[in-house]
């Protein structure tokens, strides 16, 4: 639609009203397309500049803990698909999801024991 003679969309996927750090982190870790993280970063970064009011680091965290809680949820659900409903091509998707949450959790030490509860049961996929 557009608005003010600009493109914009309205994203009306589940209705819901919550963290802003929830659409951001869904469109920049979007196992669907493979980015590099400088791109990512440019992206996170676009976003924040043009924030006026915001605590940069509960953003950050709120952020990096809802990408990986969201890439958690789309392994499981992407591998029910591909086991109940016989949907393997969703499998491919899983490893990707995988590296993004090894990304969010490499550098926050907020994450330091999750990140060796997966390790632990789910060895080979965080480093």
């Amino acid at each position: 639609m557009f608005v003010n003679n600009k493109i914009a969309v309205i994203d009306s996927q589940d209705a819901l009203i919550g963290n802003k750090a929830y659409d951001l982190a869904s469109l920049v870790d979007d196992v669907r397309f493979k980015t590099s993280k400088t791109f990512k970063d440019k992206v996170y970064n676009f976003y924040i500049s043009k924030q006026k009011k915001i605590d940069k680091v509960k953003f950050r965290n709120d952020f990096e803990i809802l990408s990986i809680l969201r890439n958690l949820k789309i392994i499981g659900i992407f591998t029910r698909l591909a086991i109940k409903d016989g949907k393997k091509f969703y499998l491919k998707l899983i490893p990707y999801a995988w590296s993004l949450i090894d990304m969010r959790m490499n550098k926050n030490n907020l994450f330091n024991e999750l990140r060796d509860l997966l390790r632990i049961h789910f060895k080979g996929k965080i480093k």
